[in-house]
């Protein structure tokens, strides 16, 4: 049973959502201080994440019983109704967090943060999910949640701050238009598309400097071969696409689909280090850990 939930949750892919906020708060603050707002940040976001994994499989049951009969909610493992609960406790949970965070700095945009990532979430999964705008709600989650792990900063967002939260929703955009058919054959100018946009993304990323206004705090100060990292990761991220490009078969692609969930543990401790030290960016990497070894025992898409 508690396998059953697991897999419900979706639980490797809670750690890239945790990235997200490590990302946006070490990109506004010289550390992990003050240690209360972030630890809220941090629990509000993954129990939104976590709930958008099982309101997922609620409002899909039918094609999962279709498609995927081995899910927790098709084989009966886990009823409707107890997916339904936890799906919407852990979301207004997490809103919940969200505004218990904007008490403690005196500002309201962790709670309007937290609200509108509550609202798309729920949106994705019951209405827009399978219409044209799917890819988008779902990069705007992920915009949305690195903008949360911003928004406990002192003073208002800088042009930095907006490029590195759209930059990772556009990796996502493309992530999930990429995965739209991954349980049948999936077709080989949507996979091209996708790729093509979680490129533009990780070209954004790259072209962080070019946005730095010098008022940022922290400041923007780039490592050596900054663009260089960028083109491997690129490179290590395509390659598998490719593979899924050329042979479409739902195993291939739903592979190339999770090692690019997967790599956006990566990409987040690559923007980090435009801010921070080396140590921080390890931190974040280090979330690879239980990313990758969970995966081995629990399904991630």
């Amino acid at each position: 049973m508690m396998r059953a939930y697991l897999q419900l949750l979706r639980l490797p892919n809670v750690f890239t959502a945790m990235a997200d906020i490590l990302l946006g708060f070490l990109f506004t603050h010289r550390g992990l201080e003050p240690a209360g707002e972030f630890a809220l940040l941090l629990a509000a976001s993954s129990l939104m994440y976590l709930a958008g994994m099982a309101l997922n499989d609620v409002f899909d049951l039918e094609q999962d019983t279709r498609e995927r009969p081995s899910r927790p909610l098709p084989s009966a493992r886990i009823s409707l109704a107890a997916a339904r609960r936890l799906g919407f406790g852990m979301l207004a949970a997490g809103l919940a967090l969200g505004w218990v965070a904007s008490s403690l700095t005196g500002d309201v945009r962790s709670g309007v943060v937290a609200t509108a990532l509550a609202v798309m979430v729920f949106l994705y999964d019951r209405v827009l999910k399978r219409t044209p705008l799917g890819p988008l709600a779902m990069g705007a989650c992920r915009t949305l949640n690195v903008l949360l792990g911003m928004s406990a900063a002192d003073g208002g967002w800088q042009a930095v701050n907006w490029v590195v939260a759209g930059a990772i929703g556009l990796y996502i955009v493309g992530v999930t238009i990429f995965a739209r058919k991954e349980a049948a054959r999936s077709l080989r100018p949507q996979l091209a598309l996708g790729l093509g946009v979680m490129i533009a993304g990780l070209a954004l990323l790259a072209s962080l400097p070019a946005w730095a206004t010098g008022r940022e705090w922290p400041p923007i100060d780039v490592p050596g071969r900054w663009h260089i990292f960028w083109g491997l990761l690129s490179l290590l991220i395509a390659w598998r696409c490719l593979r899924a490009i050329l042979d479409p078969r739902p195993q291939f692609v739903q592979d190339a689909v999770r090692n690019s969930i997967f790599s956006l543990v990566i990409l987040d401790a690559g923007a980090c280090l435009a801010v921070q030290d080396f140590q921080w960016g390890v931190v974040i990497l280090a979330l690879l850990i239980p990313t990758m070894t969970l995966g081995r025992w629990i399904y991630s898409t």
